[in-house]
């Protein structure tokens, strides 16, 4: 929700006025937010939660930046999408490992509940995606949702940065992410 009523102004600000001075490929930058956002699982493990959200941040705001600049210099292929999708499902999983290594004996089965909401989401997206007729300006349909990359990642600074609030956030992001699957599905059937 947030990235499509935000996502636009926020790159028109903070990204499009540098997208030219950025010397790298755009499949660099999707290495490097990569490698930046699964580099907070170890951080977590090591109790060193700012660290780990401002490289969390850091892997979010080069998420962006990577499409921009993909979009920008005409290098859109079905291989940096697929490249940028797997980083992205890849980030999402180290983050919430860490999050359960902080105290896994309390946080085991919160979870798995926030694994299997976004598996089934990623699924509900990825069928919309292939089967919808509907364009996007990105490589492929991007179908909406109430719990998006941008909302996700703040659970997860809120999670990071609030841990005696871990379990209501949990809970709310399972919530959340399974009422997305839910919707997008069922406004899918009903356009078929």
């Amino acid at each position: 929700m947030i990235e499509g009523k935000s996502r636009k102004q926020f790159e028109k600000f903070f990204v499009t006025p540098y997208l030219d001075s950025i010397p790298l490929n755009p499949s660099i930058l999707t290495l490097i937010s990569l490698l930046t956002g699964i580099s907070t699982l170890p951080l977590l493990f090591f109790e060193y939660s700012k660290s780990a959200f401002c490289l969390l941040l850091l892997s979010g705001f080069l998420d962006i930046v990577d499409g921009s600049l993909a979009r920008k210099k005409g290098l859109i292929s079905d291989k940096g999408a697929a490249f940028d999708l797997i980083s992205d499902r890849m980030v999402e999983t180290a983050v919430l490992i860490g999050l359960y290594l902080v105290e896994p004996a309390v946080r085991a089965f919160p979870t798995i509940l926030m694994l299997s909401s976004v598996y089934l989401c990623t699924c509900s997206f990825f069928i919309v995606s292939m089967f919808s007729n509907k364009n996007s300006e990105k490589s492929f349909y991007y179908s909406p949702g109430i719990i998006e990359r941008a909302e996700a990642f703040l659970f997860f600074g809120a999670m990071i940065l609030l841990p005696k609030y871990f379990g209501a956030l949990s809970y709310s992001f399972s919530f959340l992410v399974f009422l997305t699957a839910f919707i997008r599905m069922n406004q899918y059937r009903k356009s078929t």
